[in-house]
């Protein structure tokens, strides 16, 4: 059963009969269709997603376009999606929280605009996450309204003892890629 969360709400990930063994967020956009004199035509809005790791507030690992699996193999990167043409998820992070170090306290998911268009160019944005095992979505996070910024922070997984929570964190920012997002991100781990 999904959870549709809203900026700020947390969750638990615990989930009947066994804890969660991989998970995939799913990042989604789709370009506001422009109006003209010959009707409405489709633009391409190239967003990249990124998971930062933390562990204890520290960056400890980042995975993108640029760096498609972590170092320990844990956490891997679909592939970057350079229009957002499609239906469903267009890039895609999959977790292994079995195989992330203990160290790790905390993911970060992102998407930022790295042609630097803003979020007013954005529409039907989301992030949702899945358990791999099955295919079931576990929650969804949509956000509302477009915006000036060209990056968001979208949600967070983190460690509350032995189990994993979401939090939906919906913080718009400034930045082409995660480093440019990083003060911003740091603040959130």
């Amino acid at each position: 059963m999904t959870v549709s969360m809203v900026k700020g709400q947390r969750i638990s990930l615990e989930k009947p009969g066994g804890a969660l063994s991989m998970v995939r967020m799913g990042l989604g956009w789709d370009a506001v269709k422009k109006k003209g004199f010959f009707g409405s035509r489709e633009r391409e809005i190239d967003l990249d997603a990124s998971c930062v790791l933390f562990a204890d507030g520290n960056l400890a690992d980042v995975v993108y376009f640029g760096k498609l699996v972590s170092d320990d193999g844990s956490v891997r990167h679909t592939g970057d999606n350079l229009t957002g043409a499609g239906d469903g998820d267009d890039e895609s992070v999959i977790v292994d929280l079995g195989r992330l170090p203990v160290h790790v306290t905390s993911l970060v998911f992102t998407v930022s605009s790295f042609n630097g268009q803003t979020f007013n160019e954005v529409e039907n944005a989301f992030c949702r996450l899945v358990n791999e095992a099955d295919g079931g979505e576990l929650a969804r996070y949509t956000l509302t309204g477009g915006g000036a910024h060209t990056a968001m922070v979208m949600a967070r997984l983190y460690r509350h003892g032995e189990t994993w929570k979401m939090n939906a964190i919906g913080e718009p920012c400034h930045g082409r890629t995660f480093q440019d997002m990083l003060p911003t991100i740091v603040g959130l781990a």
